[in-house]
C-alpha cells in the first residue's frame, strides 16, 4: 500500500527588530468611535443636550397641545436613553480594554445613530417651523413660551449636530470593513 503520511517542515521564527514588548497600536481606533475616549465624550454630549431639550419641552405648557412638541419630547427621550446605554458600554470597553469595532457591534451602533439621528433632526425641524410660526407670523409669544420653545428646539438641534459624528464615525467603520 503507497500512502503517504503527513511530515511537518519545521519553520523557524522571524526575529522582530524592536525590542521586544512595545504596545500594541490599533490604527483603526479613532477617536470618536465606540470604546474610545472621544466616543464617550461626544455620547455625554448627546445624553446632555437630549435631556436639556427634553426637560425645557416637557417643562413648557404648550408641548401636550401641539403634536411636533411631544414628538420633540419623545425623539429627545429616546435619544437620551440610546446615548446613555451607550455611554455606559463604552465606559466599560474602556475600563476592561476592549475594542467595539466587531462587525455585529459597529452595525447594532450604526442602526442605531442613524435611527435616533433622523428622529432627533426631523422633530427639532419640526419644532423650529412651530416655534417661527407663533413668533413670527402669529406674534402669540405673549401667550406661549417662545423663549422656552427656542430654547428646547435649540438643545435638540445641537444633540443633533453631536450625534451626527457618532453616527459617520460607526458607518465609516462599517463601510471600510
Amino acid at each position: 500500500m503507497n500512502a503517504s503520511n503527513a511530515s511537518v517542515q519545521p519553520v523557524e521564527e522571524t526575529p522582530t527588530t524592536d525590542g521586544g514588548d512595545a504596545p500594541i497600536v490599533r490604527m483603526k481606533d479613532i477617536e470618536g468611535m465606540p470604546g474610545t475616549r472621544g466616543g464617550l465624550a461626544l455620547r455625554c454630549f448627546q445624553f446632555g443636550f437630549a435631556v436639556a431639550a427634553f426637560a425645557v419641552m416637557a417643562a413648557s405648557s404648550d408641548f401636550p397641545s401641539v403634536s411636533a412638541f411631544s414628538y420633540l419630547v419623545a425623539a429627545a427621550g429616546l435619544q437620551g436613553l440610546w446615548s446613555l446605554s451607550l455611554a455606559v458600554i463604552d465606559i466599560y470597553a474602556l475600563l476592561v480594554k476592549r475594542s467595539l469595532q466587531n462587525r455585529p457591534i459597529v452595525s447594532f451602533f450604526a442602526v442605531g445613530d442613524g435611527v435616533t439621528t433622523t428622529l432627533t433632526f426631523a422633530a427639532a425641524c419640526a419644532c423650529a417651523g412651530i416655534t417661527v410660526l407663533i413668533n413670527n407670523d402669529l406674534d402669540l409669544c405673549s401667550v406661549n413660551d417662545c423663549v422656552q420653545l427656542q430654547s428646547a428646539t435649540a438643545m435638540a438641534f445641537l444633540c443633533w449636530f453631536i450625534t451626527l459624528p457618532s453616527f459617520f464615525f460607526n458607518f465609516w467603520s462599517l463601510a471600510s470593513r
